[in-house]
Parts: C-alpha cells; sequence; structure tokens
C-alpha cells in the first residue's frame, strides 16, 4: 500500500524537491500552500513524473484554515504517513534590540504555532498505528544566535526545541521526530543545496529513525558570517536561509 506524504508550506524550491524524492518512492504527495493556482502546477509537475498528487490551499498563519486543509488532505490521500513541515520565510525580520512583541509573534505564528497545528492533526492516526514520521524544517538561526534574524531565530530555536523533545517522547511509541537546518540557499544545480539533492537527505533521514537532526550546509560559514556583522561590515546573510 502506498504511504502519503504532506509538504506544508509547499513551494518549488524545497518542498518539491522533498516531494520528488518520497513521489518518486510511491508515496502520494499532499502539498499545502497559500495560492491554489501555485499548488495547482506544483501538482501538475509531479503528475508528468508519475506522482500521485493534490493541493490544498491555506494560509499557514490561519489555524483554522490549516486545521482543514490537513482534513482535505487526509480525506483525500488517506492518513499522513510522513509530515514535512517548511513554511517559506516571510513577515518581518527585526534585530535582536529592535525586536517587539509584533515582530516575534509574527515569527511564532508561523513556525511554531503552524507546525504545533499541523502536527496535531497527523498525530492521533500515527499514535494509534504507532508508527509515522514527522521532519520540521528550521533555519540555521534556530542553533546560531544572529542578532540580524534575531525574531526570525527565536521561534526557530523554539520549534527546533520542541522537535527535539517530541522525538524523545513519541520515540518509544515508534514515532520519529526530527529537524533539518537548512544553513545554505536552496539553488538548482547547486550540489548539496540543489532541491532534489536536499530532498535526498530527507528521505535518507526518514529512513533513519533514530536520528533527531539534519544540517544541511556550512555551520561555520554562517558563524563566520555573524562575526563579520559583529565585527561591523556589511553582515546580512546572504546564502544562509533564516
Amino acid at each position: 500500500m502506498n504511504k502519503t506524504l504532506v509538504v506544508v508550506g509547499a513551494g518549488p524550491g524545497l518542498g518539491m524537491g522533498v516531494a520528488r524524492a518520497f513521489g518518486r518512492r510511491g508515496f502520494r504527495v499532499g502539498l499545502i500552500a497559500r495560492t491554489q493556482s501555485r499548488l495547482d502546477a506544483l501538482v501538475a509537475e509531479l503528475a508528468g513524473l508519475g506522482v500521485s498528487a493534490a493541493g490544498f490551499a491555506a494560509d499557514i498563519r490561519d489555524r483554522a484554515a490549516l486545521a482543514a486543509a490537513m482534513d482535505a488532505a487526509r480525506d483525500a490521500l488517506g492518513p499522513v504517513d510522513v509530515l514535512e513541515y517548511s513554511p517559506s520565510p516571510s513577515g518581518p525580520i527585526t534585530t535582536a534590540v529592535r525586536s517587539t512583541v509584533e515582530s516575534v509573534t509574527a515569527q511564532f505564528e508561523l513556525n511554531v504555532a503552524g507546525a504545533v497545528t499541523a502536527v496535531g492533526k497527523v498525530l492521533p492516526d500515527m499514535r494509534a498505528r504507532g508508527a509515522g514520521t514527522l521532519l520540521l524544517t528550521t533555519g540555521v538561526s534556530s542553533t546560531i544566535p544572529a542578532p540580524f534574524l534575531a525574531n526570525v531565530g527565536a521561534a526557530m530555536a523554539g520549534l527546533r526545541n520542541w522537535a527535539h523533545a517530541l522525538h524523545a517522547e513519541l520515540r518509544p511509541e515508534g514515532i520519529h521526530v526530527a529537524t533539518v537546518t537548512i544553513a545554505s540557499g536552496v539553488v538548482p544545480g547547486g550540489g548539496e543545496a540543489d532541491p532534489d539533492a536536499i530532498g535526498a537527505r530527507y528521505y535518507r533521514l526518514y529512513r533513519q529513525p533514530d536520528r533527531v537532526e539534519e544540517v544541511i550546509g556550512d555551520l561555520d560559514a554562517f558563524r563566520a558570517l555573524v562575526a563579520e556583522h559583529a565585527a561591523g561590515h556589511d553582515g546580512r546573510p546572504g546564502t544562509a536561509t533564516a
């Protein structure tokens, strides 16, 4: 029986790299993102590869809409075996000093509340089956504090911490939870940064249920960028994701 992958925050880069990696291995694929017309184009691309897929429009920050999209995906494709959460970066990005309740809340709604909502929709089925995988994507600021990404880092670090706690709590039940920390751009034809190369890393992580984290990119390069910024140079991130 084919399994089902749902990608929350699907886009033409990372999300489709993951969708292709799993779809080519027999998974049905559900895509959730804000715009139905873009989803339709992505679904058509997957269909051209022989992948059974469907798209469900929802604003990830709208928790009711996201929950409804998750329900629709389950109704159309069956219980979710693998959830991949990777919303596209959006909202204000503020330095540590300039962070406000509003700027931090916007990032928590996207990166943490959205993930909690999506996981909450699939976890009951997974626990009932004693099987399932949750792959939660964070940016490099989840592990390396960066003043120029302070509000994003606060949310990303919260998501990473929660994911690691979920891994510890759910592993005895047969449920695999892991984070993927993206410390590079997502660049077609860019070697390990190519969407399909990244998708393959997600699939390998799925096949390693004891692993809690995968890092894609060069953490030391980002540390150097942060140090350069602190020294007063132009250090806004270029190749690394938030």
